[in-house]
């Protein structure tokens, strides 16, 4: 498994979610990067940068890590869209893109030759009112990812995001101060660690997030020798390192988000 670099810091979020998955993906395989390059036809530097969120991978690099790693395209492909739509656009930079260089007045130079040519202003037009549409759709379709995921997130009723409600303790409230008893116990049907505050394995929980899978996460965190502080439902400073610190042994993607990879570690 790759021991992967932190991600930058100013990443948008939606594109450090594709970084996370693929990276998720490339592990799961068991495909070096070398491995990778050779099966997609993408050199190992430009896995380098698109898997450490230095470029935007293009569509065919994500159809052909998707298809190497036997993964489902379409939610990596969704996600990179919504991350071009809120940078404006698709990658440009790269070799692809210098080769060609725009001079005024419609003046296209490739090389040591000039051709003139006419500004398609019908076209520019078009597409920027494409690009429009584009970025608003991708603002309303962001709606979902960003409750599931962020913990500033908020309900239709304007308060903060608590996940599911749990079917005995009812809907999660943080309380300053309150701590959660944990008890762990290994499940007899399927074989894997409960604490009985929520029994997901796929919930993207990062940063700030207040709920039930949250104390969950915190008491299997503390089963696995490694505290996360106060249990009390909150994902802080304190929980996000020992996850950052149960990934890094575990040998996945270290981000400090809880994911299905980390929630596979946690409840093994």
């Amino acid at each position: 498994m790759s021991h992967w670099k932190d991600l930058p810091e100013s990443l948008d979020p939606r594109l450090r979610q594709l970084v996370v998955l693929l990276r998720e993906h490339k592990d799961r395989s068991g495909l070096s990067i070398a491995a990778l390059a050779s099966r997609t036809g993408f050199s190992k530097s430009s896995w380098d940068r698109y898997l450490n969120g230095r470029a935007t991978p293009p569509e065919k690099a994500i159809e052909s890590l998707a298809q190497a790693c036997d993964a489902q395209p379409a939610p990596l492909l969704e996600l990179r869209e919504l991350a071009a739509a809120q940078q404006g656009g698709p990658e440009t930079s790269g070799p692809s893109a210098s080769a060609e260089l725009a001079g005024p007045q419609g003046v296209r130079s490739t090389g040591t030759t000039c051709v003139r040519q006419s500004v398609p202003w019908l076209v520019i037009m078009l597409s920027s009112v494409t690009t429009a549409l584009v970025m608003m759709i991708g603002l309303m379709l962001l709606a979902p990812w960003e409750n599931a995921t962020r913990a500033a997130a908020r309900s239709g009723n304007g308060k903060p995001y608590t996940g599911q409600v749990h079917p005995t303790l009812g809907e999660f409230v943080y309380e300053p101060g309150k701590e959660y008893a944990c008890e762990v116990q290994r499940d007899s049907d399927d074989g894997l660690l409960y604490a009985s505050y929520s029994r997901t394995r796929t919930e993207l929980i990062q940063r700030d997030a207040s709920r039930w899978s949250v104390v969950e996460a915190q008491c299997l965190l503390v089963h696995h020798s490694i505290s996360p502080g106060v249990i009390d439902g909150s994902l802080g400073e304190n929980t996000e390192r020992a996850v950052r610190r149960i990934q890094d042994r575990a040998r996945i993607a270290v981000d400090g988000i809880i994911g299905p990879d980390t929630w596979k570690v946690l409840r093994t």
